[in-house]
């Protein structure tokens, strides 16, 4: 489908804002009041989403750096010490990731779908979680943490794997502990010089979580089915992002053009707060249950 603007936007509706800390049930009623209007969404998610799945965030309500960025496509595909550094530290913070469950705001977003109200979901999270909750359309904008793939063949290979050749190749990292950070990352600061990488056990290549690291772009595929989605939707709803990433906050923009209505369902400020029509601060997974209790 070519993005060409709509030929007849829908009507602007007066802009309502909930307020920072609304309670759950005036959100709720808000929220699905706007769900009500425009029934078929394409749904946006971030971390956000996945915090109370135990998963950290990057940023704070402010949207401002909690910490420093994540690691940089860039440096990682260039720089040895960087990669080093990255499964280095990645030993200790994987695991948070690889054992962390669906929290209530999965499980409602995947019955949001089940209604027939979601006409895809497409997360910035690389947890899967949407998908374990049983939603079914979705688009993984940034990829996913769990598979490694190579970059310069074909091979791929479950991340876990590549975990456990890590070890044998640095059994000393078994006994550090360090606390848990965005993306798998760990707060952990040793020295890496020493720390063996694992490569591709075909070409020898570098290998690398099949995750768009900053600095590396989208694939045009996933862009595209996203926008399309946007297209034959009624409306775009975004949970638990403050839209700070591009990649993110451009379908926000495509929405605005298009004369698409914007809810978004987020604890703090979002970059797209001028674009939407409702905005709501309040608890997610309860503002969600709520929400859907009141369209039955």
């Amino acid at each position: 489908m070519s993005l060409r603007p709509l030929p007849s936007p829908i009507t602007d509706a007066p802009r309502q804002n909930a307020g920072d800390g609304s309670s759950v049930d005036a959100a709720a009623a808000q929220l699905a009041t706007f769900i009500q209007r425009y029934p078929r969404l394409m749904v946006l998610t971030g971390a956000g989403v996945s915090t109370d799945s135990g998963i950290p965030d990057y940023r704070d309500h402010k949207g401002e750096w909690k910490r420093k960025p994540p690691v940089d496509h860039r440096d990682f595909m260039a720089c040895e010490a960087t990669r080093q550094r990255y499964w280095g530290r990645a030993l200790i913070g994987w695991p948070l990731i690889r054992n962390s469950q669906p929290n209530p705001a999965h499980y409602h977003l995947a019955e949001l779908e089940r209604r027939g109200h979601v006409e895809l979901l497409v997360t910035q999270n690389v947890d899967r979680l949407h998908q374990r909750a049983g939603s079914r359309n979705v688009v993984d904008l940034h990829g996913r943490a769990d598979e490694i793939r190579c970059m310069d063949c074909t091979f791929r290979e479950n991340r876990q794997a590549v975990h456990e050749r890590s070890y044998d190749l640095n059994p000393a990292f078994r006994h550090y502990t360090a606390e848990s950070a965005p993306d798998g990352d760990a707060d952990l600061e040793v020295d890496f010089s020493s720390f063996q990488v694992a490569d591709c056990p075909d070409c020898r290549g570098i290998l690398k979580p099949d995750v768009v690291f900053f600095g590396d772009n989208v694939p045009k595929l996933r862009v595209q089915q996203a926008l399309d989605a946007l297209q034959n939707s009624d409306a775009l709803l975004v949970v638990g992002s403050s839209l700070m990433v591009y990649s993110g906050f451009r379908f926000c923009r495509y929405a605005k053009e298009w004369g698409k209505p914007i809810a978004a369902l987020n604890l703090g400020r979002t970059r797209a707060d001028e674009l939407l029509e409702l905005k709501l601060s309040a608890g997610i997974g309860e503002t969600l249950q709520c929400a859907l209790s009141l369209l039955l």
